[in-house]
Formats: structure tokens, sequence, C-alpha cells
């Protein structure tokens, strides 16, 4: 059974212990959250999936590893050959930098181009 690239994101208005009442957004996440929002359709053509901000992050860890939690972050399935600039982790290959994920979104699953 074939994997599919999997993103992921942290979820919108989070809360950091830091700083008690307050709501977040990623900085860096929130340009891929615009472009998933304006061509939901195809938000099915991968696996998106939104995490907690308080580490660690189970689901990050088991994804990559514990050392490899920042967000947003990428990862290649086996559908579409990996880009040649992806990172390694074992067998993982994945991206961190937001406007290398909108290219790849674009390239990928046919999301706009950003311009």
């Amino acid at each position: 059974m074939s994997r599919r690239d999997l993103l992921l994101l942290l979820e919108p208005g989070f809360t950091d212990p830091k700083y008690p009442g307050e709501r977040f957004i990623c900085p860096a996440g929130a340009p891929i959250e615009g472009l998933l929002a304006s061509d939901a359709p195809r938000n099915a053509r991968l696996d998106i999936r939104r995490v907690a901000f308080a580490r660690p992050r189970a689901e990050v860890v088991a994804a990559l590893d514990a050392d490899h939690q920042g967000l947003p972050v990428l990862i290649f399935g086996d559908e579409q050959p990996a880009p040649a600039d992806a990172q390694v982790l074992g067998d993982k290959r994945f991206v961190t930098d937001t406007r290398r994920i909108l290219d790849l979104l674009a390239e990928r699953h046919g999301f706009p181009k950003v311009h």
C-alpha cells in the first residue's frame, strides 16, 4: 500500500503556557493554511494533520523523531519521487521551509502557485 505525502502543521489558535489566556497561530504555517483554505478540495490529495503546540509532539516524533519536531513539515510518501533537495532521515524524506512546502504543494498536488 502506498503512502501519501503527509503535511504536519501546528493547530491554529494554539496556546502557550508562557502566555496564559492568549491564542496564537504559527507564522510559518499561516501561509500554508491560507493555501489549503484557498483550494479545499485539493486537501484530499494528501494527509494533513494539525498537532498541538506542546512538546513532545507525539505525532511528529512518530513520523520523524524527537529531534525533528519543528513545524511545518511536509513528509513525502511514495506515490511520487521526493525532490532532490529533501532532507533525509533514515528512509524518510521531508522539507521544512515554508516557501518550499508551498511550491511543492503546487507541483505535487495541483494547488495554485505562489506568484
